[in-house]
């Protein structure tokens, strides 16, 4: 296992997107990520990137993936795929946090289960409105 302070692998000055995004980690396979780029998913310093677009030490990548968004700063160039430890040395995570709201879990009904009733709207509705019941509370409670 290599140490923090061990130098980067030498790289290219320059690489594809979908490349580099593979090879730090941040896709799992490189058709991942040039399905990304293909879909609009990715953008190099505000402009949307297609995948054979160029990367350099210094460019800003924003890459929406499952859902999220993160923003790295590419901080070194690298080709090939390397472990964990020394692929997040190669970027700068400049991803902010995500909101309280966007971490709730959400609720949903199963598919086949038919329009709910009126006693689960009202359970729906409390959850939504965090109105938690207590304890106690429940049908004949006062």
């Amino acid at each position: 296992m290599s140490e923090p302070s061990a130098p980067l692998p030498p790289g290219p000055e320059s690489t594809r997107v979908d490349r580099w995004l593979w090879a730090v980690r941040l896709t799992k396979t490189r058709s991942d990520a040039a399905q990304a780029c293909r879909a609009g998913h990715v953008r190099v310093n505000g402009r949307p990137a297609k995948a054979a677009t160029t990367v350099r030490a210094g460019d800003e990548v924003r890459v929406r993936l499952h859902g999220t968004t993160r923003l790295v700063d590419v901080s070194h160039v690298i080709a090939k795929r390397v472990g964990a430890p020394v692929a997040t040395r190669c970027y700068l995570d400049r991803t902010p946090a995500p909101a309280p709201q966007a971490t709730a879990p959400v609720i949903r009904r199963d598919r086949g289960a038919g329009r709910p009733t009126k006693r689960d709207r009202r359970q729906l509705d409390r959850l939504r409105s965090d109105q938690w019941p207590s304890a106690g509370a429940g049908p004949g409670s006062a």
